[in-house]
């Protein structure tokens, strides 16, 4: 038998979509591995929110393989993607929370619906995660009371009660100030060391791939015209990449 481990947990396989004449991607392939930390950069609007769209199961590929928890989930019907999503789950962009349940009560969500847990060891289970990420204090709020940042930091801990194997990040430092996308960059890092959780982070901030990738997927026009290491990103040559490196610079200094 393979050893689950040397296996890629996530895996594309020449993964092409598009929208109409769109081309959003063109036989993208790269892979995870269980435990490791993927970004996927690039520009708005080169299909890096439709690859975790992809691997969610909300849209399907036109055409190559995608492989999530080891199985290959292409064809897969809504009712066979049910089991995929309880290991593998998402942090929206916009946080996705009930805004008539308090923070406690959202992050309590996933608990109650599996339906075996009492009030009392689902409340222990939300003071933790709460604590971990730090809103402790907000557990009586509603969302409409949070900050930008503050939602992002719930929908984790909302994430983190579900006992996902892997998190799939959509652009979470956008529309944040610059101390709390350091805050949220921090957490993730964290919580990956912690709980030794497989992530993908769609980002276009660099800083925060740095901070956060063990190799990063370069998009551009619909192809992944990178795919290695922070550090091997650093030292190439391809065009659009330093390109995109030398502005992000310039933003750093400014």
């Amino acid at each position: 038998m393979p050893n689950p481990a040397l296996q890629p947990y996530i895996e594309f396989r020449e993964v092409s979509k598009a929208f109409g004449a769109n081309v959003v991607l063109d036989r993208v392939s790269f892979n995870l591995m269980p435990g490791e930390t993927v970004c996927i950069l690039g520009r708005s609007g080169v299909g890096k929110s439709v690859s975790l769209q992809l691997l969610m199961g909300f849209l399907k590929a036109d055409s190559g393989r995608v492989i999530v928890a080891g199985q290959d989930i292409t064809d897969f019907s809504e009712e066979q993607m049910e089991a995929i999503r309880k290991k593998v789950t998402m942090v929206f962009q916009n946080g996705a929370l009930f805004d008539s349940l308090t923070v406690g009560e959202n992050v309590a969500f996933p608990l109650r619906e599996t339906g075996q847990l009492s009030e009392e060891q689902i409340y222990q289970i939300v003071d933790g995660l709460l604590h971990m990420v730090g809103v402790q204090e907000m557990r009586d709020l509603l969302p409409s009371d949070l900050s930008t940042g503050m939602k992002r930091s719930v929908a984790i801990a909302r994430a983190l009660a579900a006992r996902p194997d892997c998190i799939l990040y959509d652009e979470p430092t956008t529309m944040v100030d610059p101390l709390m996308a350091q805050l949220l960059g921090d957490l993730i890092k964290r919580l990956k060391l912690q709980l030794n959780l497989t992530s993908i982070v769609v980002t276009h901030d660099m800083r925060l791939a740095q901070k956060l990738a063990d190799r990063v997927v370069f998009l551009y026009e619909g192809k992944a015209i990178f795919f290695g290491t922070s550090a091997e990103m650093e030292k190439s040559a391809e065009p659009i990449v330093r390109e995109f490196l030398d502005l992000d610079e310039l933003k750093i200094e400014a």
